[in-house]
């Protein structure tokens, strides 16, 4: 007999209460977010603030908005108080890829993203736990980026969190089908999504949403299928190469450009 809290307990009895006991893991090896909601109310603050400081520097006009959106090459555009000359990721404006994610100037392109990042993000971060739902995320966002830099116009502007919001999708879509759910409304959902980029495809970026979709998807197969056995170290090492052929993708990109 054990002792217990109350009186005492056969070694069966005690067996039996730590399987069935609440692991403090999810089921692909991430620890469990206390608020599952804390990492998308961060993003969205994020993205606000960002789109704020836009707003009130000039709106469509704000040299922000060039400073932090995606664009290949160095380039002249009117702003607040006259023209100015940006650089853009192929002369060296290397956080573009990035601080374009965080960049939005219409009130609905940021509505748009962040109501879909609200509902999308917690149900993701409590499957996957914080990192894994952060790694997500920020890679699908960098594949978008990747996208728009070797199939977009050159010097075209593209700004907007949509590549990871398409990401979202693609892990979610894979992480369903992982665990056999019904994905029906889930496809139904992201073939309206696809067919609004195709409809809209003259102002929307289907570059940045198509590789952020294929990037969800590909950072969703390596949480969810990595070998039970020592998972997490699986997964990290699955990152990291995503993570290396981006770098690849971009520098190989750059020596094509003139």
């Amino acid at each position: 007999m054990r002792p217990a809290s109350v009186g005492f307990q056969c070694p069966e009895c005690v067996s039996e209460g730590a399987r069935s006991t609440r692991s403090g893991r999810t089921a692909y090896g991430g620890r469990r977010s206390g608020n599952p909601a804390l990492t998308s109310q961060v993003l969205i603050a994020i993205n606000v603030a960002v789109w704020a400081l836009i707003l009130i520097t000039g709106g469509t006009r704000s040299p922000w908005s060039y400073t932090l959106g995606l664009h290949t090459g160095t380039f002249r555009a009117p702003v607040q108080g006259g023209v100015q000359v940006f650089q853009g990721l192929l002369d060296g404006a290397y956080w573009q890829p990035l601080t374009a994610m965080f960049t939005h100037v219409e009130v609905w392109h940021i509505g748009f993203n962040m109501l879909a990042l609200w509902f999308l993000g917690p149900q993701l971060e409590a499957a996957v736990g914080r990192a894994r739902f952060l790694a997500l995320y920020l890679l699908s966002g960098l594949v978008g980026s990747l996208f728009v830099y070797w199939f977009a116009p050159a010097y075209s502007l593209t700004i907007g969190a949509s590549g990871a919001i398409f990401g979202l999708m693609g892990g979610l879509l894979v992480i369903a089908l992982k665990v056999k759910a019904d994905v029906r409304q889930l496809l139904m959902w992201i073939g309206l999504n696809f067919l609004i980029t195709v409809v809209g495809r003259g102002f929307i970026s289907w570059q940045g949403h198509l590789g952020g979709f294929i990037g969800g998807v590909l950072v969703g197969a390596i949480i969810a299928y990595a070998p039970r056995r020592n998972r997490a170290a699986w997964q990290a090492a699955g990152f990291g190469v995503l993570g290396v052929l981006l770098v690849a993708a971009y520098v190989v990109r750059t020596a094509m450009l003139p």
